[in-house]
């Protein structure tokens, strides 16, 4: 889907909020790198922990139960001793390739940027 954008008041509403829509959802520090890691694979809850650095499990723990309720992520619990929990992306949660493609892209040249500026300051 091709979004197009016009230059008026009413375009700009209509591009605030869906963006703001996704920003609620997808904001903070942990969300984005936690649909990265379950993008490479379904994860049992120490094995986000550990390839998360610096998150908390009380952290990790909200954030997956939030992702959980907006459909991005699934948690299955399998009926073994002990009991095994292991969380998914969606097909819903894999909607978002693109737009984590895109930040990626955007990042890496944003680096670039301030690394370039930083050297012509020198």
């Amino acid at each position: 889907m091709e979004l197009e954008i016009a230059h008026d008041a009413t375009s700009c509403y209509g591009i605030l909020q869906p963006v703001s829509d996704a920003l609620y959802i997808l904001s903070g520090k942990w969300k984005l790198p936690i649909l990265i890691a379950l993008r490479f694979g379904n994860k049992r809850f120490g094995q986000l922990a550990r390839e998360i650095p610096n998150i908390t499990e009380k952290m990790l723990s909200k954030e997956l139960r939030a992702l959980e309720i907006n459909q991005l992520v699934k948690r299955t619990v399998y009926d073994t001793i002990p009991v095994t929990v292991e969380y998914s992306l969606t097909e819903y949660g894999f909607s978002l390739d693109k737009v984590i493609a895109e930040l990626a892209i955007w990042g890496i040249e944003h680096r670039k940027l301030l690394i370039a500026e930083n050297k012509n300051e020198d």
